[in-house]
């Protein structure tokens, strides 16, 4: 057998040829899966590549180690044909694994022969290049241990391939570690390989091919070259990446403070930022021995615009509130919206003077009319100013105290503002202990119904009951709607109380009916909130249920405002009311925006004058002119017409005589507990009727 001696100077070398193409390999690797679209692809193309180049490199280093008696020549189109060889199987084997989020068996088996054939091909492909005669004689057992070591270890070159993509802790060192392994189990293939192959001692090496005793330097060096360029350009895109990622991070970053520190519909900052603003404006305002003031803003009739015309009008009209309130300020002044309707203005350095002037410019900007395309809008506000530190040392007494000027400022007229006075907290208190009290106040059962007759207009003949919502509170005594459904309504507790009336009208309903009073009726009037649920329908015919009600019993009333907020869906809701026997009847009318159209298409049985008409009803009055249209509208429409808060006999002679079908009010009957109904006197027994307002 011909003498071979290896130059271990050469085979270190193939080594670390080896584990820097598994490193540039794995890298690659890492740059396919962060990348998408033609990146991933370039990737993809570029770690193969390198991978493949890695490879053939380390095999012809190592045949190159190979030192015979002789000087050994290669077939160059053999030799190309190899390199050809490891880069295609290495790029194709990428492309089945590297690539996806989820590395499967079948991916991982099918890249697995696809490498490894690539490699042992292009092993004895290199090998046949060797221009020696005779050949070589095989070694079966070595050459089938080459061949299995081949696969396995691009099963695992792959495998490792997908798993170190990415990471976050010790990246480089698995990735290190990693590309050992690969390295020392392609560098065993390769060797076990070449010892497979055993040569004759007459062999001799064909005068031909390509034959350089520098071959291993220049190959080795293109070869670091070509792997150190692919593996600087992966680290120069995951830091252009990491860059842009940091980049894109601190974008979201202030597009999160923002959020987090402004309102999305006004831009103004919010509570978040007025509460951190107003921390250090004490502070400095405590060490410079200084003072500053804060307003606490609420718009007057924003609600009626709302229930009016919409949300999406109520929304521009705040925007255009803060834009022309902002207008107004210096750039040290803080303008913040807090929700709804509700501002607050902090402005350091001011004092009760300069304070009072600046509210009083304020509440005259406002009072102009808002011109949003083709509606007018009118608005007031009434302001609340608390100066620091007269009216309080934190920022919770500032805004508390603020907070209870801008009521006061409402309670007497609205319109206006009022500088914070002691006794203004404690009418501010009793509302936020009203507004507490009122969560527990169905389970304690402190609410009632009282009836209020309602009677043909000629006032003799009964025709129903109104019940109004009282409260019964322990401490306060009975308090009238007015004092608490506002409250209820902004916090959301009005739904709770509207299915209470619903429930404890069918129940005292229910007690009539078994009674004798079976053709008697019950109306309830229903907030906005309550109208818009989606479960309405399932929550009326559920209770008349329970209590063993006709649908007819009911009668339900809503105001002009809320049918008119939304028509088509108003015309919808009373549709599918009416379609289960549920009466409907709109209150209020005459104040709202309602038409003739929208009337003629709500599918509505009965129309309540608002009392506001009532009240300065004389005869030959421009009032009696217009409830006389109403009267001549609603008859078209087969509407009954009903007048509420009739209270002299005058209201009452004229009335009637304009042709209304039924009469309310206290001349004819006040209201009454459920137990005292009888009390009244009638000769016929009909409908009555349950509120929530009155």
């Amino acid at each position: 057998m011909l003498h071979i001696t290896w130059d271990n100077v050469l085979i270190g070398i193939s080594l670390i040829v080896a584990f820097v193409a598994s490193f540039t390999a794995l890298d690659t690797a890492g740059r396919v899966a962060v990348s998408q679209g033609w990146p991933a692809r370039f990737w993809l193309l570029v770690g193969g590549t390198a991978m493949g180049i890695g490879i053939w490199a380390m095999h012809f280093i190592g045949m190159l180690a190979m030192m015979m008696p002789m000087t050994m020549r290669y077939d160059v189109q053999l030799t190309a044909g190899s390199l050809l060889v490891a880069i295609l199987a290495a790029m194709l084997a990428f492309g089945q694994t590297v690539g996806g989020v989820h590395l499967t068996r079948f991916r991982l088996l099918r890249g697995s022969l696809i490498l490894g054939a690539g490699v042992v091909v292009m092993h004895y492909l290199g090998m046949s290049a060797l221009l020696i005669e005779p050949g070589p004689d095989w070694n079966p057992l070595l050459v089938a241990l080459s061949v299995l070591i081949a696969f396995v270890a691009s099963a695992l070159a792959l495998w490792l391939a997908f798993h170190l993509r990415q990471g976050e802790q010790h990246l480089l060192l698995m990735r290190s570690l990693a590309s050992l392994v690969m390295g020392i189990a392609i560098a065993g293939m390769h060797y076990v390989g070449m010892a497979a192959a055993r040569f004759s001692p007459s062999s001799t090496m064909q005068p031909h091919g390509l034959s350089n005793p520098g071959l291993a330097v220049w190959v080795t060096l293109i070869t670091l070259l070509i792997l150190s360029v692919t593996l600087l350009s992966s680290m120069l895109d995951a830091q252009l990446r990491a860059a842009r990622l940091a980049a894109r991070l601190n974008r979201a970053n202030q597009e999160l403070r923002q959020l987090a520190m402004h309102d999305n519909l006004t831009a103004l900052p919010n509570r978040v930022m007025l509460e951190q603003q107003l921390d250090l404006a004490i502070k400095q305002a405590m060490l410079q021995e200084s003072r500053f003031a804060v307003f606490y803003m609420d718009l007057d009739g924003f609600k009626a615009v709302n229930d009016t015309w919409g949300h999406h009008v109520g929304d521009r009209l705040l925007v255009a509130v803060a834009e022309r309130l902002r207008s107004q300020l210096t750039t040290t002044m803080l303008l913040v919206r807090l929700g709804g309707d509700e501002f607050v203005l902090m402005a350091e350095a001011l004092d009760i003077t300069p304070a009072r002037q600046l509210a009083q410019k304020l509440v005259k900007v406002i009072s102009t009319p808002f011109e949003l395309d083709r509606y007018v809008l009118h608005v007031s506000l009434s302001a609340g100013i608390a100066i620091f530190p007269l009216h309080g040392r934190n920022r919770h007494e500032l805004l508390f105290n603020a907070d209870a000027a801008m009521y006061h400022t409402k309670h007497n007229g609205r319109n206006g503002w009022c500088l914070f006075e002691p006794a203004m907290s404690d009418a501010t208190q009793h509302q936020l202990e009203l507004a507490n009290d009122l969560w527990e106040a169905i389970e304690r059962q402190q609410m009632r119904l009282f009836y209020q007759p309602k009677f043909s207009s000629g006032g003799t003949l009964l025709l129903g009951f109104e019940a109004l919502l009282r409260w019964q509170h322990p401490l306060r005594g009975l308090l009238t709607p007015e004092l608490f459904l506002p409250r209820a309504e902004k916090t959301g507790q009005i739904v709770a109380l509207g299915n209470w009336v619903i429930e404890e009208t069918c129940r005292q309903l229910r007690s009539w009916h078994n009674q004798g009073h079976s053709d008697w009726t019950v109306s309830v009037n229903l907030s906005a909130l309550q109208f818009h649920q989606r479960d309405l329908l399932t929550t009326l015919t559920r209770t008349l249920a329970h209590f063993q009600l006709p649908a007819s019993a009911l009668m339900l009333e809503i105001t002009e405002t809320i049918a008119m907020r939304d028509p088509l869906f108003s015309q919808q809701r009373i549709r599918e009311l009416q379609q289960a026997g549920i009466s409907v009847a709109i209150d209020n009318f005459g104040i709202g925006y309602a038409n003739l159209l929208h009337l003629k298409d709500l599918d509505a049985c009965e129309l309540k004058i608002d009392r506001s008409f009532i009240n300065c009803l004389r005869p030959g009055s421009e009032d009696a002119t217009v409830v006389s249209a109403m009267l001549t509208l609603a008859q078209s429409l087969n509407l009954r017409m009903v007048a509420e808060g009739v209270e002299t006999e005058e209201q009452q002679h004229l009335l009637t005589s304009l042709g209304f079908d039924a009469l309310q009010g206290y001349l004819l009957g006040k209201p009454t507990p459920a137990d005292r109904v009888d009390t009244f006197r009638f000769a016929s027994r009909r409908q009555p009727v349950a509120s929530l307002s009155g």
